[in-house]
């Protein structure tokens, strides 16, 4: 619908890209923007990547991901089939989506989410194990995890002031992992951002 007759359109694909069959990629809607696929990427039978796209370096979309128009999707990250994300969103690096979810809103780094609509289901363990994230590592973002999103007393904080006693934690603050997972959640509630996917009150007691 943005597209202007005439206009010279343009994605641009990167190196070691495994495209299966029946998949669709879109140039951008416009000829001042791209599509961008960086390296390294498998992208199973029968995915969709619309116009406007950044998508990383490393990820893995199973079979029928689509992804609408303006998503970036970042490193590292991993889809279960039938995954379906909403225009604008943002996927961030070592994430992983469940299959047949629907996301509507960002995907934090090193989250896993899943459901229609898709919800916070906890960290990707398994994924940063697998691409050699150190036990220290996981356990200090397992930490920060639960001190913001699985508080002992959900009365005693809002949401922000949890984050902010993570930011200025003497252990948690210094762990680069940690400080990227805060910026990204951060990030995420700026301006024409979409919030991140809605997480579940529960209780680390």
């Amino acid at each position: 619908m943005k597209y202007k007759l005439g206009d010279e359109c343009f994605l641009d694909v990167g190196d070691n890209n495994e495209i299966r069959e029946f998949t669709s990629i879109h140039r951008s809607s416009k000829s001042r923007d791209g599509t961008v696929i960086g390296d390294n990427n498998l992208i199973m039978g029968s995915c969709h990547i619309a116009h406007d796209c950044k998508i990383g370096n490393n990820n893995i979309f199973a079979n029928t991901t689509l992804l609408a128009g303006h998503v970036i999707v970042e490193d590292y990250v991993h889809t279960g089939g039938a995954t379906v994300v909403h225009q604008f969103c943002y996927i961030g690096s070592f994430s992983f989506i469940g299959g047949g979810s629907v996301v509507s809103q960002d995907v934090p780094k090193y989250m896993m989410v899943s459901g229609d609509r898709a919800e916070l289901r906890g960290l990707n363990f398994e994924g940063l194990r697998r691409c050699g994230f150190q036990v220290t590592e996981i356990k200090s973002l397992r930490t920060a995890y639960r001190k913001i999103f699985m508080p002992s007393n959900t009365n005693s904080m809002g949401f922000d002031e949890r984050l902010s006693e993570v930011e200025h934690n003497e252990d948690l603050g210094s762990v680069p992992a940690v400080c990227s997972m805060l910026q990204s959640i951060r990030d995420s509630f700026t301006e024409n951002r979409r919030g991140i996917c809605k997480f579940r009150q529960w209780s680390s007691s």
